[in-house]
């Protein structure tokens, strides 16, 4: 495979596979800087009429050659076909291979740092760090890794927990008052700083090969939860007594990338989630 290639700026075509609610949102701004952007995912019903939608179920062989693109952004997920499908992720990818008249100039695969779930503790990983998959999910992860970069030559984006408009599940869990492992080390990033990370991936001249998308306050979650209950005015939820867990991961190779993200920590995403909120109670 070749190195580096030139970015697709406005004009060029793009492959959203997969295309849930990052692929869209990343779509549409695509579109918007002057790009055409394919939608591919099974029920194209819900996609916006800015993406040009394809019907395609990974799990057998397209049916024709996909459209020629310059770049593709690969977001399927490991739990993607049905329970008796458990090679379902790779299988996709494999016909996905199959189905696309010529390998993109840039492809970029969506991932989690799922992958370092088997390796808690207070250092930062960063990009060189080894992972270390603890469950199925985590090692599907992995391996979705490996045979994208054999098959697509592709740079590989590890997000955080995604959170942001209608991801508020830790709103939910405070409100709700449903107990919490205080002592768990997170880290997260906000979709829009998501989104953007992958607009980046994709249009600067050499994106790093691997990037962990996490934000710049990696923290135990109950750090989070009573920030966001002093915001909501509820009481905090109770604490679920436990020692130390979860992974802290280094933000720093994703400012290269993004300079200034929007939401640099819990504090100004959640602010912003229980803004919206408020002004939706009150309209």
């Amino acid at each position: 495979m070749s190195g580096i290639q030139a970015p697709p700026g406005p004009g060029r075509r793009v492959l959203l596979v997969g295309c849930g609610k990052v692929g869209t949102r990343l779509g549409e701004r695509l579109v918007g800087a002057g790009a055409q952007a394919f939608g591919l995912r099974r029920d194209t019903a819900a996609l916006p009429p800015s993406l040009t939608p394809l019907a395609v179920d990974l799990l057998a062989p397209p049916v024709g050659e996909l459209p020629t693109v310059d770049a593709m952004v690969i977001t399927l997920t490991p739990s993607l076909g049905a329970p008796e499908r458990a090679d379902g992720y790779l299988v996709a990818l494999r016909n996905l291979a199959a189905g696309l008249q010529a390998i993109p100039q840039r492809v970029v695969l969506v991932s989690s740092t799922r992958v370092f779930e088997g390796r808690p503790g207070e250092h930062p990983r960063t990009e060189d760090d080894v992972p270390a998959p603890a469950s199925a999910g985590a090692e599907m992860l992995l391996a979705g890794e490996r045979l994208a970069t054999e098959l697509f030559d592709a740079h590989v984006v590890r997000p955080a927990g995604i959170y942001g408009p209608g991801r508020e599940r830790l709103l939910r869990v405070v409100l709700e008052g449903q107990t919490v492992d205080y002592a768990k080390r997170t880290n997260r990033i906000h979709e829009t700083d998501l989104v953007r990370a992958l607009e980046a991936m994709l249009t600067v001249a050499a994106p790093p090969r691997l990037v962990h998308a996490v934000d710049e306050a990696p923290a135990p979650l109950g750090e989070v939860v009573a920030h966001i209950a002093r915001r909501l005015q509820v009481a905090p939820p109770p604490k679920l007594a436990t020692a130390a867990s979860g992974t802290v991961l280094s933000g720093a190779l994703l400012r290269t990338l993004l300079p200034a993200l929007r939401y640099p920590s819990f504090v100004d995403g959640y602010n912003g989630l229980i803004a919206m909120r408020e002004r939706a109670v009150s309209s």
